[in-house]
């Protein structure tokens, strides 16, 4: 199995009424902004163990599992927020560098360096736009949206969302579970072929957690609650994304995986090319293309992200 070079450790912070579990590495500095990692969904904090142990340096970094991932609690919910996800982050940056408008006359706000990968990518974008001034720069992996969709589209979305809560609530979308842990690794092995033995082994061990059944054997059940399953009920509005991308100040460093993400999840209904136009609303912007990756890049290129994380934060 895959043995961390810079092993966590773990903290529980109280979120809006929610127990965080987040995961710490390095100790905090008078001189370094915190670098705080956010996950995508369905994954954990542990997730991002490769990067750390691929940085040059040490550093202090803050990594949340999000709501209903991982250790955090998910509050008994039966869908999920796009917006919880931004107070959430507030919360956490409020524990770890200080409330808004806290600093001491003469001192200016502290900042933090975001990264976030896929829905963490898109959370940190958002996030840094309604918050410009706590964002000192900002990476986002893989973190594209979603396609444009028309406002006649939203009856029908609002119709879909109930469908699927009543189908929750009838047990219909809960996730795999598995006899033992080898076999949550050839579930991650088998979506991402990419993922070696060792970080498969290594990734299970963090992405589930063995449940007592009633007959007394033990099932691996996957760290993430079903509701995330349901769709959004308000349609993805891209005028409102474009708005928030305008008022973000850090310089961006957006990374992007050979593999073409978007065209295997939507085809031809959302491109890279009309993402690249939505990007063109950031006022400074820094693309890179990773070779040999798929969406989970942080997996298969472990040293090169974080090569690249860590230039840009130099720069």
């Amino acid at each position: 199995m895959y043995q961390a070079l810079r092993p966590s450790r773990s903290e529980f912070v109280p979120v809006r009424n929610l127990s965080y579990h987040v995961r710490l590495w390095g100790q905090p500095s008078d001189t370094r902004p915190p670098l705080v990692l956010v996950h995508g969904w369905m994954d954990v904090a542990a997730s991002w163990q490769f990067v750390v142990d691929a940085m040059a340096q040490d550093r202090f970094i803050i990594a949340p599992d999000w709501r209903g991932f991982g250790l955090t609690d998910g509050g008994g919910v039966d869908n999920y927020w796009l917006a919880d996800y931004l107070a959430d982050l507030e919360w956490l940056l409020d524990h770890y560098v200080g409330e808004v408008g806290e600093a001491r006359e003469g001192e200016s706000q502290r900042q933090v360096d975001l990264v976030g990968h896929s829905m963490g990518g898109n959370v940190a974008m958002h996030y840094a736009g309604v918050r410009p001034g706590r964002i000192r720069r900002l990476v986002n992996l893989e973190g594209f949206g979603m396609p444009l969709r028309r406002p006649d589209e939203a009856p029908a979305r609002y119709g879909q969302w109930i469908d699927e809560l009543k189908g929750l609530h009838r047990g219909e979308k809960a996730l795999a579970n598995y006899s033992a842990v080898d076999g949550v690794a050839r579930r991650l092995m088998k979506t991402n072929p990419r993922l070696s033995q060792d970080k498969a082994d290594w990734l299970a061990s963090h992405w589930s957690a063995g449940r007592a059944q009633p007959d007394g054997s033990t099932r691996w059940q996957i760290l993430g609650e079903a509701a995330h399953k349901i769709v959004n009920a308000h349609i993805f509005r891209v005028d409102e994304t474009l708005a928030l991308y305008a008022r973000i100040t850090a310089p961006l460093l957006m990374v992007e995986a050979s593999d073409d993400s978007l065209h295997g999840w939507w085809k031809n209904r959302y491109t890279l090319d009309e993402f690249h136009e939505r990007l063109k609303s950031v006022p400074s912007v820094r693309t890179e293309r990773l070779d040999d990756a798929g969406h989970m890049l942080h997996h298969d290129q472990p040293q090169r992200v974080a090569q690249l994380i860590e230039e840009f934060l130099a720069a």
